[in-house]
């Protein structure tokens, strides 16, 4: 019987991958173990499963039929795994979550590195990237994501924290402009230090003059793909930058930063968990995901604090 099954779950992690080396580097093994493994199965099946070349891998006809038969058995392998982890509410297996790098170092991890001492029989894999990584394709259980969740059927999610975002700038700054800005036009005229990922600038949603949030094209020469740089580039007088307030708070605090318009109502940007859609989530994503929706508040909380 077990050689019956030999190799069918390396087969579906290699589809589901994209390559037989992001199946290995998943699997932990050579990408030469995962060519053998599935060559035995074809042989065993006695059909092809895969259209091979030197740079791409496809799945014939027989290889997709095989595929979606096998994934759904995985997935109802799955199911009742979580559904034993559930009866036993024993925190058990592997976890693998990606996160953007500064919101993840600063704010999640320390989450669930408290949440891994509590469950000595869990793995956990942090994964910190700015990128958004593809959840099914790169293998991850959980993925941390700030900003809209979008719409689509093959993920999940839950809301976990609102980040309110804030302008500010640096008093000496503000001194040799002559003033904040009155106006969303007076920023034509200022410095504005910009995240800036994959040659493109998100706009910064910003209030007007009565309060209502405007959606504003920011173009600057300054620009960088990190928030704590801009968040120091701040501080070092070289203009406005509208970053959370979770990272700004204790520079405001301390006096290095001054936050405009604080009268005027601040842009939320959403932070949500997501996760590869399932009937089942395993025990140990759940309890994950309870544990940054109930300690993510308190951690952006303290951030703040001088």
């Amino acid at each position: 019987m077990r050689d019956r099954f030999e190799g069918v779950q390396i087969f579906a992690e290699a589809v589901e991958a994209g390559s037989f080396a992001k199946a290995a580097e998943r699997l932990s093994l050579t990408r030469s173990a995962v060519g053998k493994s599935i060559a035995r199965l074809e042989e065993r099946l006695g059909v092809r499963l895969f259209h091979r070349t030197t740079r791409t891998q496809s799945l014939t006809e027989d290889g997709q039929q095989y595929y979606e038969r096998c994934a759904r058995a995985i997935e109802e392998l799955r199911a009742s795994e979580s559904l034993l982890e559930s009866g036993r509410r024993e925190v058990v297996g592997r976890l693998r979550v990606s996160m953007p790098v500064l919101f993840g170092r600063r704010c999640a991890a320390p989450i669930l590195r408290a949440y891994a001492r509590q469950h000595p029989k869990l793995e956990l894999e942090l994964s910190f990237s700015d990128r958004q990584v593809d959840v099914i394709a790169d293998g991850y259980d959980l993925a941390v994501r700030n900003g809209a969740l979008g719409h689509g059927s093959a993920l999940q999610g839950r809301r976990l924290v609102s980040q309110r975002k804030v302008l500010c700038a640096a008093p000496a700054y503000l001194e040799a402009r002559g003033g904040a800005p009155g106006a969303l036009s007076d920023l034509s005229g200022h410095e504005l230090l910009t995240y800036w990922r994959n040659d493109y600038g998100l706009p910064w949603r910003l209030p007007d003059e009565a309060g209502v949030l405007v959606d504003v094209p920011v173009r600057s020469r300054l620009r960088f793909d990190d928030l704590e740089v801009v968040a120091d580039a701040a501080v070092e007088a070289m203009g406005l930058a509208w970053l959370p307030d979770w990272l700004v708070g204790a520079h405001v605090a301390a006096g290095r930063l001054v936050e405009l318009w604080a009268d005027r109502p601040s842009a939320m940007m959403e932070c949500y968990a997501v996760w590869p859609a399932t009937r089942y989530l395993p025990l140990r994503s759940r309890l994950a995901i309870d544990a940054l929706v109930a300690e993510l508040p308190k951690r952006l909380e303290a951030e703040t604090a001088p």
